[in-house]
């Protein structure tokens, strides 16, 4: 059976998956990503990648953390202890502030995803600030890890044609999530776990957070675990499971 990308967008269109990128040289004072990686884009407009439609019981854990300390280290020896790799979408800000931590996710094998640096919703910037908050954080962000990264995710989830067509021309893949937690929220325990184990399908982007104000899903996340291994499900990191999938079309309204 055939694999799918599914991506968000308002017209059907067609999807090119490119395996290598050449150098994005962008006016203004862009800093260029050089990376290789994936490209999601259409003829008509950019695109967010949220799932992959396949039938490996495959799924990509991401965290998203913009703030505090505490949280962030629990969750990161759970996810050792359980031999699990993940994306983690940082703010520039929040690895500046935490230098340490930023670190131990690299050294952890997980991959590093940028989230912006002021935490502000983009579609409410104009263009020149949308172009400074990707600068600034890329420029935090490497000078931490020394890694170009070539993934975000928009601060608050809130993107529009703009913001995607900026963040492509700055050289990144927008990744959005498919199945998310609401532990942001903090709905109780038993409530995070339920809301991602008995939602998933294979391909799935999974939403969770790593942020102070997050105070429920390091108890969560074991619970979790457990029960995707149960129903057979491997965690891949977001590289893989992108390649895991072909184009073809499909109309998201």
């Amino acid at each position: 059976m055939s694999k799918k990308v599914w991506i968000i967008s308002s017209r059907r269109m067609k999807i090119y998956i490119i395996s290598a990128m050449a150098i994005f040289i962008m006016a203004g004072g862009f800093l260029v990503n050089r990376s290789v990686f994936p490209v999601f884009s259409t003829e008509e407009s950019p695109a967010a990648f949220y799932r992959a439609d396949i039938e490996e019981k495959k799924v990509a854990l991401t965290f998203n953390i913009s703030w505090g300390e505490d949280r962030a280290l629990p969750i990161l020896d759970t996810l050792k202890e359980n031999d699990i790799t993940a994306t983690f979408f940082i703010s520039g800000a929040w690895a500046e502030r935490h230098p340490e931590i930023t670190e131990r996710i690299v050294e952890d094998g997980h991959t590093i995803g940028n989230h912006g640096y002021r935490y502000e919703h983009y579609p409410r910037l104009d263009d020149d600030e949308i172009v400074r908050d990707l600068n600034l954080s890329h420029k935090k962000i490497k000078d931490v890890t020394e890694l170009d990264v070539k993934y975000f995710r928009p601060p608050h989830g809130d993107f529009n044609k703009t913001v995607l067509e900026k963040i492509e021309q700055f050289g990144y893949s927008t990744v959005h999530w498919s199945v998310g937690g609401n532990d942001w929220n903090n709905p109780g325990v038993e409530q995070i776990v339920a809301n991602i184990t008995e939602d998933v399908e294979p391909g799935d982007v999974i939403l969770l957070h790593a942020s102070d104000s997050a105070k429920q899903t390091g108890d969560a996340l074991p619970s979790i675990l457990t029960e995707l291994k149960n129903q057979n499900y491997s965690f891949v990191n977001i590289e893989e499971l992108i390649s895991q999938a072909n184009t073809e079309v499909e109309e998201i309204n």
